[in-house]
């Protein structure tokens, strides 16, 4: 009975019957109009039908929702949409039953649910959404019901009793550090003609060929050739990182004439940028007069691969003495998922070190739409960007609230928005959604044969099931805005650790990197910054690995600012990458040795949400519920982009579901492949390293072929006038 159980949980949120809603705001039933066959009306059908199917029998369209999936299973343009959603009816029953039978607190829940719902027909909304959050989102139950109390919880249990700070700490960030970002490139925008582009010759004759090449990569906001400079992501984030390193110049922590390297790795939505990233760049950066401070250094896929085939590679058959190099091969590049060029770009700081400059003892990664708000900071922290970094709790060490010991290698700073910052930099770039009203029914009253009013519901449908907002506003109100008294500054007291980090303003010591290992696994396509720590989140030997907080170093975020065409443009494919999120974390944490309850408990509650007990039944339910949302409004456009969504969804969704289901470890192979292929890296530096200090031939000719490759990289760009 536990499916029948959950049907009923299903059929009380889309409404079973006629005209009436559910507790979700949607009836379902209102969209499934099969007589209807253009090709918006055939998407909502579709999705209306299996959202019906799990509804169950007591739907009074459930045999006809079933014949409709089962009917375009052999339609030639709709068959692998119907075909998954078939599948996942299945797969959701059998996950639904296995975690009852397996996991007695769910059961309960599930129980405690079923009982409520029976004897409350028009529920209170704030009790709905708590008892429906605690069987398919837990971290948002304990959000919505004491939001102080589990910020309060949470900065205790990320809480680091310092016992020694680093005592060499980074003293010279323009010199020591290697700032590193990533460029997204794309076609350009739909509607524009490449031939009219202000492009050069070559890369306009280039785009028409590109044009025609499949996707196949989908970013949160790529920069499309040819939009203009104001627009431009890659040249406001290094103009902007210009400034700040001329504001260090200013303050004395760099000389008049010093410069700094950054690195920017390519990865491109088709394989025929890549060709042409370089040039791009160089081109773009120039006219905007970038260089004055900055060492730019351009790594490709292809420039990637050839550092491995001419450096790499022959060290390791020389010094290792290995003959497979399949491993390193795979994780080796920035070309595809974020997690390939998120792990790249820290690991290419060792390699650094080891084969260009000695002296690099640290990177740090910044988003081309983050700024540093050199102003503010010192306004208000008293300390500029460089003068964060310099702080010796970057590499202090400490016990845990766990009672486990610490090893702060890395580091992570917080955001502010830009359309916040007047109001100071402590202000959260994630903020509390409104909570909904204790005193709401979510429900009319009774049935009417008019179109019912809804009452004002504060969740969207999809947000019942799902709504990372509220864990996500919770650890950084817990974490990100967390403010240190004297002490902690001098080596006594406590600080935090973060598991809540962004993709820039974090960084890592190199000898953390070379001595821990960390990576993101080339399956992770969103998050990429928080899974990197779940890599190496216990140690074997010694201490754990964490990031520290850098209590007042914020970055401005401005991409709503100066963005919004590339946002737009990619909005869809952030909406499914939001989906394949909690297939992939969950697959990530139980590929983990350490096993999934004590990761998910150390990462609950943001970066934990993603490793959910039932992860096909939410992806699939919050899926059809968005769906379903977007044809509800009911406008055009919006029917057009619901359709594409669901499309696009069953697409990325359907291998990795389908694997779920029958294997529960689906991508244990791949992550223990990738995690050997990252150890022979850092063992081929290693070696590396050993046989130059004691001066072998051999290897200062390989140092002699990194340079000469690196120099390649490095964009021949003027200094402004």
């Amino acid at each position: 009975m536990s499916f029948e159980k959950f049907q009923y949980v299903v059929g009380r949120m889309i409404g079973t019957e006629e005209g009436r809603p559910g507790l979700t705001g949607l009836a379902a039933g209102d969209q499934f109009r099969p007589e209807e066959n253009d090709p918006e009306q055939v998407a909502q059908n579709l999705n209306a039908a299996f959202l019906i199917a799990l509804a169950g029998p007591g739907h009074h369209l459930y045999s006809p929702a079933l014949q409709c999936l089962d009917l375009h299973r052999q339609d030639p343009e709709w068959g692998l949409v119907a075909s998954f959603l078939n599948n996942s009816l299945f797969q959701v029953e059998e996950e639904v039953r296995d975690r009852c039978s397996g996991d007695r607190l769910f059961a309960e829940d599930l129980d405690s649910l079923v009982v409520w719902l029976t004897g409350n027909e028009d529920p209170q909304l704030f009790e709905a959404v708590d008892r429906v959050y605690t069987l398919l989102f837990p971290e948002g139950a304990a959000a919505l019901r004491s939001p102080e109390e589990q910020v309060r919880s949470l900065r205790n249990k990320r809480g680091v009793r310092i016992d020694h700070l680093n005592p060499e700490p980074v003293t010279s960030p323009g010199r020591e550090v290697l700032f590193t970002s990533n460029v997204l490139l794309t076609l350009p925008l739909a509607g524009t003609d490449p031939g009219h582009l202000p492009l050069s010759r070559e890369i306009r004759d280039r785009l028409g060929e590109i044009s025609l090449d499949e996707q196949k990569y989908w970013y949160d906001h790529p920069i499309p050739l040819g939009i203009k400079a104001d627009r431009n992501e890659a040249v406001y984030g290094m103009r902007n990182l210009e400034e700040a390193i001329r504001w260090e110049v200013d303050r004395g922590n760099m000389p008049e004439k010093g410069r700094v390297s950054c690195l920017l790795s390519v990865s491109a939505t088709h394989d025929g940028l890549q060709g042409i990233a370089r040039k791009y760049l160089e081109e773009e950066f120039a006219a905007a007069g970038v260089g004055g401070h900055l060492d730019l250094y351009v790594v490709t896929e292809g420039d990637a691969v050839g550092f491995l085939e001419e450096v790499l590679l022959p060290a390791g058959r020389k010094y290792l003495r290995k003959r497979d190099y399949d491993d390193l091969k795979r994780v080796f590049g920035v070309e595809g998922r974020y997690g390939r060029h998120y792990s790249f770009l820290k690991a290419v700081a060792a390699l650094w070190q080891v084969l260009i400059d000695p002296g690099i003892r640290a990177t740090f990664k910044v988003d081309l739409d983050q700024v540093f708000p050199q102003r503010e900071l010192v306004a208000e922290t008293g300390r500029s960007a460089f003068e964060h970094l310099m702080t010796p709790l970057w590499g202090a060490g400490g016990i845990d609230s766990d009672g486990n010991r610490v090893e702060l290698g890395m580091i992570a700073g917080a955001l502010v928005n830009e359309a916040d910052i007047g109001k100071g930099l402590y202000t959260p770039d994630v903020r509390w959604p409104p909570l909904p009203d204790p005193s709401l029914t979510s429900t009319p009253s009774s049935p009417s044969s008019a179109a019912p009013v809804p009452p004002p519901y504060v969740l969207e449908p999809d947000q019942w099931v799902f709504f990372s907002q509220l864990p996500q506003a919770l650890s950084t109100e817990a974490e990100m805005m967390a403010r240190y008294d004297r002490t902690v500054a001098v080596g006594t007291g406590e600080c935090l650790q973060r598991v809540h980090v962004t993709g820039g303003t974090t960084g890592i010591l190199i000898d953390s990197l070379r001595r821990h290992r960390p990576f993101t696994p080339t399956f992770v396509a969103r998050a990429e910054d928080q899974a990197y720590l779940m890599s190496v989140l216990y140690a074997e030997n010694g201490a754990n690995l964490r990031y520290v907080h850098a209590d007042g170093l914020f970055m401005r975020h401005d991409k709503e600012a100066f963005a919004r065409e590339a946002i737009e443009a990619a909005r869809l494919g952030k909406t499914v990458g939001d989906l394949v999120r909690i297939l992939i974390y969950t697959s990530y944490a139980r590929s983990l040795p350490w096993g999934a309850d004590r990761i998910k408990d150390a990462l609950d509650p943001f970066t934990g949400c993603f490793v959910s007990r039932v992860p096909i039944t939410v992806t699939c339910l919050r899926m059809a519920l968005t769906v379903a949302k977007m044809f509800h409004n009911g406008s055009p456009a919006g029917n057009a982009d619901a359709r594409d969504l669901l499309v696009l969804s069953c697409q990325r969704l359907a291998d990795l579901a389908g694997r779920m289901s029958f294997d529960p470890y689906p991508l244990s192979a791949r992550f223990w492949s990738e995690r050997e292929g990252w150890h022979i890296f850092y063992d081929i530096l290693d070696e590396l390293e050993a046989a130059l200090a004691r001066g072998d031939q051999y290897a200062a000719d390989l140092r002699a072929k990194a340079l000469e490759v690196v120099a390649d990289w490095k964009l021949r760009l003027s200094p402004p006038s």
